[in-house]
């Protein structure tokens, strides 16, 4: 979409991924965001939530946040209100593929279910590792990474995991090359990006199966909800918002974003902290 502003007269919905757009990497929001959400809300428009995290893992801070539903999982699953409107298990023998290659190359990694999240025995002391070798460079890294390394407390043990309700993987590891090794060696049944949510080590990515991203989800809720793609519109700064960048009318990316990622939006924002969603919701004439 070329114009920077709608018309006030289309109701119009908006899904809005998480880290590195409604929240600066790790815990920290411009107090507009939240505002701006309401008054967009208050106007009539529809708000979604549009995230990799699992809705169990999403942030206190952003919780307090009224929205009209939520697409998690990357868009494994999706809700409007309390109903659950999309639901996409990943099926067990792709999840044991996934698990063995893990495994077999000494990757640490997590395993999402739809309220959890469960790691595997390295993952805390290699976060903890990089972090004191990797001091941070200022008050508000240094505030982001206490951040990250207590979240990680919370997740549970992977021996807990029920492994059919398992619908993605990220993964960490030492060595660079690992999330090109991961996407050409596990086939095309995986779906294997760069990751969202940032994770210390040497590389790091997200595996979904195939057919199950973020701009697939916005398709079926749009379907549900009875709305055309052109009155949706994705605010993003990440890999895993690619696909919804190509199915709604309007997308915006963040400040922050990978210049490739920019380069594909109709609309870059300034960043998390400057007021990005505020200003894009504002220049699109929602608020």
């Amino acid at each position: 979409m070329s114009s920077s502003s709608i018309s006030p007269s289309r109701r119009r919905i908006i899904f809005i991924d998480i880290d590195g757009t409604i929240l600066e990497h790790g815990a920290q929001m411009s107090a507009s965001t939240p505002v701006a959400i309401a008054a967009a809300r208050a106007n009539g428009h529809l708000v979604y939530l549009c995230t990799g995290r699992s809705a169990g893992d999403i942030n206190p801070k952003v919780r307090t946040i009224s929205v009209d539903g939520a697409i998690t999982n990357g868009g494994a699953f999706a809700v409007r209100g309390d109903e659950q409107i999309v639901a996409h298990l990943m099926p067990r023998p792709l999840v044991d593929r996934m698990i063995a290659y893990f495994e077999e190359h000494g990757a640490h990694y997590f395993l999402q279910t739809d309220g959890t999240v469960y790691v595997s025995p390295g993952v805390l002391d290699h976060a903890r590792r990089f972090v004191r070798t990797h001091p941070p460079v200022d008050e508000r890294a240094a505030a982001a990474a206490s951040e990250d390394v207590a979240l990680l407390n919370h997740y549970r043990p992977l021996d807990e995991v029920d492994l059919d309700a398992v619908v993605k993987a990220t993964f960490l590891s030492t060595a660079s090359d690992t999330l090109t090794r991961a996407a050409d060696e596990l086939g095309p049944q995986f779906h294997v990006i760069p990751g969202s949510i940032p994770l210390p080590g040497g590389s790091n990515g997200e595996i979904c199966q195939q057919g199950v991203n973020k701009g697939a989800a916005i398709t079926e809720v749009l379907a549900v909800l009875g709305m055309d793609a052109a009155d949706a519109i994705g605010i993003g700064d990440s890999w895993n918002d690619v696909e919804m960048f190509e199915v709604v009318g309007t997308s915006v990316a963040m400040g922050g974003a990978d210049p490739e990622l920019q380069a594909m939006a109709d609309l870059v924002t300034t960043g998390v902290l400057e007021d990005g969603v505020s200003n894009a919701l504002t220049r699109l004439g929602l608020i």
